[in-house]
């Protein structure tokens, strides 16, 4: 089981200086990996399905995790998740680009479809297509990473006759780990990603989801280019050892812990503590 630590670039960890104190205490603890989330917007005034009050800080995932990577050496960073149809996706690719050549090829790259009507409708991007562009971003981003003579051309993305470098030092660029509890979520991560991310889980749902995995993975064929599909879970709820062999006997290879604190002395405590409980993994 790898270790991760969620949110390096929200709340506490978008205060000046904060990543660069912990993003190499995370590192120096032996976790494995810290990952971003995102929203570009937030609703105002907050209504369901907002996660967070319309004020919750949110630093771009590009700019905190190149900033994390001048702080850090070894340490994987991760998005988790960038809202990919929200995206220009060459301007992304060059942004992710950029990530993985200045940290040396750690960059994972989570994304989602996101859910927020709000948030689309500010960006001017209508959510009802977004799974397609979802699927055409990934492929056009890949394409501009890594063919000789880079093209695309689909219904959202159409290019040709361009050129952008650096390349990623990934090749044929970062990991993909798709975030989402559906059956199209299942699908896609099976069909075109290294990975798949699941936020928020209690074991019981990371079972069901498990399962869900499983039968797409039966429907449809996996590249084999892909290699093994790496499962990747934010935990709901306070994690104990027990709770860490539970979610491992489920084939989860990856926990993603959210910091406990409101300072950033209180979350580099809360690192120590984890690297602690968790030693066998850290």
């Amino acid at each position: 089981m790898k270790i991760g630590m969620f949110s390096i670039n929200m709340g506490v960890g978008a205060q000046p200086g904060a990543i660069a104190r912990l993003a190499p205490a995370a590192e120096a603890a032996g976790f494995d990996s810290v990952w971003t989330g995102e929203h570009v917007v937030l609703p105002d005034p907050q209504a369901p399905p907002s996660p967070l009050p319309p004020e919750a800080a949110m630093l771009d995932p590009a700019v905190a995790l190149a900033h994390a990577a001048a702080h850090t050496s070894t340490i994987k960073l991760g998005t988790g998740i960038i809202i990919l149809p929200q995206r220009n996706p060459l301007v992304l690719a060059k942004e992710l680009a950029s990530v993985d050549v200045l940290s040396e090829g750690r960059l994972q790259f989570g994304v989602g479809l996101g859910y927020l009507g709000a948030e689309f409708d500010a960006l001017g991007i209508p959510m009802e297509d977004r799974g397609a562009r979802t699927v055409e971003y990934i492929e056009a981003m890949r394409a501009i990473w890594s063919m000789d003579s880079p093209e695309y051309h689909g219904r959202f993305v159409d290019y040709s006759a361009v050129q952008a470098h650096p390349r990623p030092v990934q090749q044929p660029g970062p990991p993909v780990h798709m975030g989402g509890h559906s059956a199209p979520a299942y699908r896609r991560a099976v069909t075109m990603c290294e990975g798949w991310y699941g936020y928020a889980l209690t074991v019981e749902a990371t079972e069901a989801c498990m399962a869900g995995l499983a039968a797409a993975a039966d429907e449809h064929e996996r590249p084999p280019d892909l290699g093994d599909l790496e499962i990747s879970v934010t935990p709901r709820g306070r994690v104990t050892p027990e709770r860490v062999e539970a979610y491992a006997a489920l084939g989860v290879e990856r926990l993603i812990l959210t910091p406990r604190g409101d300072t950033v002395d209180e979350w580099l405590a809360w690192i120590e503590a984890t690297a602690g409980d968790l030693a066998p993994w850290t």
